[in-house]
């Protein structure tokens, strides 16, 4: 059994989602970012960094994993599956999986920091982050333009981009013309694993249409942002 600790974020998603379709029976620990769950004393004896998601593996002593390249690598890892074990096929799925944790995580949250979250609005903050996301995007369309999945095989490496892509209105960032990348997020949309994945903790309210919504989720992750 896993204990997956984890919010509603793109992150938090990466682990679900995964675990999802890999079948793993896991029990999930909600933490409440806006209080400041993530700080206290007993998740960062998993997670010294105070950030979700974090798993322990009650099947291995309790091993607890956090960051979630690595995460989804020892899951991968633990059950043999959505990362091939050949060294090309392997380091294939892995540059795509860093890809999405150098690359378009981080300008997508600096993107949604800017341009939501800083009441202070930076234009040429936001136009950076927004234009490098979207540099980002048109790199993941030139490469699903030769290839169903990001490593030939659909792979950790489409979960941990999709749960990010998945939120470009939210960031801001265009992803018109990019017709083999819609290709590619409607075909993840569509896997029960990912449906039920991004539903943990808990369903995220269709902020990017509800006004209100999106008006409350912004409060919370600015106080996020500050802590």
């Amino acid at each position: 059994m896993i204990d997956l600790y984890t919010a509603s974020t793109p992150n938090g998603w990466k682990a679900s989602v995964t675990l999802e379709e890999l079948d793993l029976p896991y029990e999930v620990h909600a933490l409440d970012l806006g209080k400041g769950d993530q700080h206290q004393e007993s998740f960062l004896k998993i997670n010294p960094n105070g950030r979700i998601p974090a798993i322990v593996d009650r099947d291995e002593d309790n091993f607890a994993v956090f960051e979630t390249g690595a995460l989804m690598i020892y899951l991968a890892e633990k059950t043999g599956r959505l990362l091939p074990t050949d060294p090309k096929g392997r380091s294939r799925v892995i540059q795509w999986l860093m890809f999405q944790m150098g690359g378009i995580g981080p300008m997508m949250g600096q993107a949604n920091v800017f341009f939501r979250y800083f009441p202070e609005k930076i234009q040429p903050a936001i136009s950076r982050y927004q234009n490098e996301t979207r540099r980002l995007f048109e790199v993941l369309e030139r490469r699903l333009s030769e290839s169903e999945w990001l490593a030939d095989d659909y792979s950790i490496a489409d979960i941990a981009n999709w749960c990010w892509v998945r939120t470009y209105k939210w960031s801001g960032v265009s992803a018109d013309g990019l017709d083999n990348l819609k290709r590619w997020r409607d075909a993840m949309r569509l896997r029960p694993a990912c449906q039920r994945g991004i539903e943990v903790p808990a369903r995220l309210d269709r902020i990017i249409d509800d006004e209100k919504a999106a008006e409350n989720f912004t409060k919370n992750a600015q106080k996020i942002v500050q802590t």
